[in-house]
């Protein structure tokens, strides 16, 4: 077997790594069609890793064998205040020609990274290559989120429960409307997620509604119960998401980037039928895939997203070095 050489990541290895990633990406395609085609090039995978290489704070590592470049990653840093001193590795952060060369690059890597006093690490892993993601479970990592999509379609069979309508938002909703962005976050806070970073207050919440509310750019849908809202989600364009750049974001695609329901509403189906009417609206506004996301220790979406047929196409794994 070849001698494995890692070193520190360069300027001149952006091209090579952009080899490796096009192999990557097309390989994840074939699992995942709805993905990103233009990756599979060179020339596009390349400039991507070239952008995240630019990244101010960018470093990594990348390994040879035999001459031949086997293995890249690559992290840069962001929000301290929402991530902790943080270590980030993106969709164009990473590829090998062999699972275990990246325990072998995250060794040399994360060396600088402790050094530089970022010990908390995040990696965007395809969720298709399970000896990838077994790998980085092997330096320790956890699964913290999941990015997943499904062809743009209305549900198969989409009915609300009895009790319960969904509508288009009106503006008297508004007080509502902001409670429901802080009952998420106040959720996601609590066992067994935990997420501890920043999150609005009602008033700030209220104030941008009132600002926002017209924005032609998303569509807010409400459950109501017995005449009273009791949950509400939000479509929009996949480019209005944040999380989503890069190979992880799929082209022509809608977003379900917000749903909530109220902790005494919950249970009678409030969440899936307002899941339900984004996903129609999605495919009615003739996008070709429909793309969400959430945390995997969040027990109420992570089991209702997968049940209308979001399948995973990336995974977050997450350490905190030093406990």
């Amino acid at each position: 077997m070849p001698a494995l050489e890692v070193r520190e990541f360069a300027e001149d290895d952006v091209a090579a790594a952009g080899r490796l990633l096009a192999r990557r990406h097309a390989a994840h395609r074939r699992a995942e069609p709805l993905l990103p085609e233009r990756f599979e090039t060179e020339a596009e995978a390349t400039a991507a890793v070239a952008e995240w290489w630019a990244t101010d704070g960018a470093s990594g590592a990348i390994a040879q064998a035999s001459g031949e470049v086997t293995g890249f990653v690559i992290a840069a840093s962001k929000s301290a205040t929402a991530w902790g001193p943080n270590a980030w590795v993106e969709s164009a952060g990473l590829a090998t020609t062999d699972a275990e060369t990246m325990r072998d690059l995250y060794s040399v890597a994360a060396a600088r990274w402790v050094d530089e006093g970022r010990t908390a690490h995040y990696v965007l892993v395809p969720s298709h290559d399970a000896a990838l993601v077994d790998a980085w479970f092997r330096l320790g990592f956890g699964l913290q989120h999941v990015h997943a999509i499904r062809p743009a379609a209305p549900p198969a069979a989409a009915a609300s429960p009895g009790g319960l309508t969904i509508r288009l938002a009106e503006r008297g909703d508004i007080p509502v409307l902001a409670e429901l962005e802080v009952v998420l976050p106040t959720h996601q806070a609590a066992s067994p997620v935990f997420y501890g970073g920043p999150s609005d207050t009602l008033e700030e919440c209220l104030a941008e509604w009132e600002e926002s509310f017209e924005d032609p750019d998303f569509t807010t849908f409400v459950a109501v119960k017995d005449g009273t809202v009791v949950g509400s989600a939000v479509g929009c364009s996949i480019a209005k998401s944040s999380l989503h750049t890069g190979l992880a974001r799929p082209d022509d695609a809608g977003f379900l980037g917000f749903a909530a329901v109220l902790p005494e509403a919950r249970g009678a189906g409030a969440g899936r039928a307002l899941g339900e009417a984004v996903q129609t609206w999605i495919a009615e506004s003739g996008y070709r895939a429909d793309v969400t996301d959430w945390r995997a220790t969040n027990l109420l979406s992570s089991r209702t997203w997968p049940r209308l047929g979001y399948q995973p196409t990336f995974l977050r794994l997450h350490r905190i070095v030093g406990y």
